[in-house]
């Protein structure tokens, strides 16, 4: 079945907005002192935290059908997709539909929770001098009284996303053993440009790692791509990344948005312009990955005030 065309948030363009992040001006990688508001709390969500650092810049407004984070409502599940005689899904498949599954559902006190994130080289933090990464960042700033938390770094350079639908279930379930809440943070999709895999098919593994994990109660949030030197390249990461955001904006889950903030983002260009390989961030390129990850709802997805 496929999926319908949302063309009401097309701005006049013929393209619609993707992703949840705000325009990033900054040349500085500091983070603010506290994370912006969550929905959870009582008072108003405030608009996008302006950039620490950065100039005089106009606010800018997240663009639609990025949003979405796990609450206490219905999660997707998937349909089952035809199968090639080797046991892989045809590739010339539309995405699945899907119908409401398992509920996630957040408990009240302190919440144990398993924490998973997987992808390729920029999820391990292949590049970074610290040896932290997006991820580890973003851990670090995840500490709170009411979180037990346990997480996992599964990221493996060279990785597509055909991977990662082979490997998330049996590596993440052993990580989720015995833990109350389970979460899933997936980055993926640039081995899949360089690698010249089809947009449907790197399309159709994102949905099939979403729609599994959602069906089996756990809470997913997606991470988009980051850009590179190349520009032929980056005109076919951005395609992907809006794919991506199609993806998320259909099933409600979060994604952000991290190709429109960076590709003119002079320190994110100068970082890996410097970068051995020209291709991976240094520390500065991670912060500011990870800077982007903790203002779009990731503190709203994770349920915190």
């Amino acid at each position: 079945m496929s999926e319908p065309t949302d063309t009401s948030h097309d701005n006049g363009t013929g393209r619609r907005p993707y992703g949840v992040g705000p325009a990033y001006p900054s040349r500085h990688t500091e983070f603010t002192s506290e994370p912006p508001p969550s929905r959870y709390a009582a008072a108003p969500a405030a608009a996008p935290a302006p950039v620490p650092g950065s100039a005089s810049e106009p606010d800018a407004t997240p663009s639609g059908g990025g949003s979405g984070a796990p609450r206490a409502t219905p999660a997707p599940t998937a349909a089952t997709a035809p199968t090639a005689r080797d046991g892989s899904r045809s590739a010339t498949q539309t995405e699945p539909s899907f119908t409401p599954g398992r509920e996630f559902a957040v408990a009240e006190g302190v919440r144990d929770v398993g924490l998973v994130f997987i992808g390729a080289s920029l999820t391990a933090g292949y590049g970074d001098p610290k040896g932290l990464g997006w991820v580890g960042r973003v851990v670090a700033r995840t500490q709170h009284p009411d979180l037990d938390l346990t997480a996992y770094n599964l990221g493996v350079r060279g990785n597509t996303s055909g991977d990662v639908v082979a490997r998330w279930g049996p590596e993440s379930h052993p990580r989720w053993k015995g833990r109350a809440e389970r979460r899933l943070v997936v980055s993926v999709g640039a081995g899949d440009v360089t690698s010249g895999m089809t947009m449907a098919r790197s399309r159709l593994n994102l949905a099939n790692v979403l729609d599994e994990a959602t069906n089996t109660g756990i809470g997913v949030f997606v991470v988009g791509l980051t850009p590179t030197l190349d520009a032929e390249l980056n005109r076919r990461i951005e395609a992907l990344a809006e794919a991506q955001a199609d993806v998320c904006a259909r099933r409600g889950i979060t994604y952000v948005d991290c190709f429109r903030p960076l590709v003119s983002h002079d320190q994110w260009m100068a970082d890996l312009a410097a970068s051995p390989d020209r291709v991976h961030p240094g520390q500065a390129g991670y912060g500011l990955v990870a800077w982007l990850v903790l203002h779009n709802g990731w503190n709203d997805w994770l349920a915190l005030s």
